[in-house]
């Protein structure tokens, strides 16, 4: 009768958590969804709503943009709603939930690809190097600091729209203000809320990998209610009366007293091995009792090798427009030669390689590259450098502009007709740029990385600092 009871309260707080939205039960309270639920709603109504609308005047490539990262925003709430209705998955679980949010920011990430001849290529660049920030929820114990170093990332680029359309569209910088601002209050969000990772709920049944989230309710509507109660745990079963049973047959024999060893046989002098030593030498265990306890052999060593994810297939190949060179390794022949104005070359995690690209193309893109050296002909857009390590870039012909981003170790040879190419870096190291003189060799010059910024009474002046000695 008392789990009866039991399972009816449960039932009616589900009832309760249904009726939150207006008109659906009488007061349309929230009571049922989680408090940071409601915080996350909070932070899509203001920042997010403030940027898709200022997306849509813009319109083009930014709006469809935009619709993209609200449906990654979304995605991620019907985690967060999952999250506070479940208990902390495993670790495979949890992949497999985060499985739709890598999906939206790869969609994402992809548009930018996509559209490098974009007039707002800038725009979509400060997106897709910050949607990632969408991944905190995985990023236990400090999630705070990871969205602020996405956040940091699309610096390089809002910077870009600021310098362009600072007195020539407002528009502009109002959309730069929005989205940042989205990440500024992610941050005070997870600061006051999952401060060391997504917070779980105490209650409820496990997450799973068949789990699914919960759809995002229209506007005023409630959230779906949560699962059902786990079901009452089963009735005792045969073995634990055994163990009843046994336990008071127990009990019984010590409450006899001194009648307890009435039942043991009698050793004598001449079986005891202290007394008798020849009983030592005789084949054979001489004790008769169970044997003692030893601590179990651990089934594997203490430290297991860590294991290594399947090693990704190598790369190069056209697809559509977008020349893929991903994952080479200790190949120094590579060779891109039938090329065209309007394809990009996307080189991706590449170590210890050397690649050629000939003719002209539209863009060139290294990213997580290790020990590369990139030659190429001419580049009509940009050649960029991210998140890279060793590089080596020589210029045959032309390109108007280089970025290094995040890059530690990179020297770029620059040809007689490419001596006004722009070299933009951010966040680098140990950067060179290398000039051809008269003789044929080149001339090495180090890109300045320390910088001096002194107020002169209206604004700020940033100069480069040469350390003497």
């Amino acid at each position: 009768m008392e789990r009866l009871v039991e399972r009816l309260e449960k039932a009616v707080e589900r009832l309760e958590t249904v009726c939150q939205g207006p008109g659906m039960c009488g007061d349309g309270s929230s009571k049922g969804v989680a408090q940071y639920v409601q915080a996350f709603d909070g932070l899509l109504a203001g920042p997010v709503a403030e940027y898709i609308k200022i997306s849509k005047e813009v319109g083009g490539d930014v709006q469809k943009h935009a619709e993209m990262v609200h449906a990654g925003l979304m995605s991620e709430r019907a985690l967060l709603v999952m999250a506070s209705q479940h208990q902390q998955p495993t670790e495979n679980a949890f992949s497999s939930l985060l499985k739709p949010i890598s999906e939206h920011i790869q969609v994402v990430q992809n548009f930018r690809e996509k559209n490098r001849g974009s007039k707002l290529f800038n725009h979509l660049s400060a997106v897709s190097e910050s949607i990632p920030a969408l991944g905190w929820v995985a990023m236990a114990p400090k999630p705070g600091p990871y969205v602020k170093e996405m956040t940091d990332a699309a610096m390089f680029y809002t910077n870009r729209i600021l310098k362009e359309y600072k007195d020539v569209d407002k528009k502009q910088v109002d959309w730069v203000k929005a989205y940042l601002s989205i990440w500024t209050e992610l941050q005070a969000y997870i600061k006051e809320f999952h401060t060391t990772g997504l917070t779980w709920s105490k209650t409820g049944p496990v997450a799973t990998e068949g789990t699914k989230s919960p759809s995002a309710p229209p506007a005023g509507a409630a959230p779906p209610p949560p699962g059902p109660p786990p079901p009452p745990a089963p009735a005792p079963s045969s073995s634990s009366t055994d163990d009843a049973a046994s336990r008071s047959a127990l009990f019984a024999q010590i409450n006899r007293g001194e009648g307890i060893t009435s039942g043991l046989r009698h050793v004598s002098d001449d079986m005891k091995t202290h007394k008798n030593p020849a009983l030592k030498n005789q084949g054979g265990p001489v004790r008769s009792g169970p044997k003692p306890f030893t601590a179990p052999k651990p089934a594997c060593n203490a430290n297991p090798a860590p294991k290594t994810s399947p090693k990704a297939p190598a790369l190069l190949e056209l697809e559509g427009k977008k020349w893929r060179v991903e994952n080479q390794e200790n190949a120094t022949n590579l060779v891109i030669s039938d090329t065209e104005l309007k394809q990009v070359a996307y080189v991706f995690k590449c170590t210890n390689s050397t690649l050629q690209i000939k003719g002209k193309i539209n863009s060139i893109t290294l990213d997580n590259c290790k020990k590369l050296g990139l030659v190429f002909d001419d580049v009509v857009g940009i050649v960029e450098i991210i998140n890279s390590r060793d590089i080596k870039v020589q210029v045959m012909g032309k390109v108007p502009t280089i970025s290094i981003n995040k890059t530690d170790g990179c020297h770029v040879y620059l040809s007689k007709n490419s001596l006004d190419c722009e070299i933009v870096s951010a966040k680098s190291s140990e950067m060179n740029v290398l000039i051809p003189t008269e003789g044929g060799d080149f001339t090495e010059f180090p890109v300045p990385e320390q910088f001096k910024t002194v107020w002169n009474g209206q604004k700020l002046v940033t100069t480069v600092t040469e350390i003497a000695g």
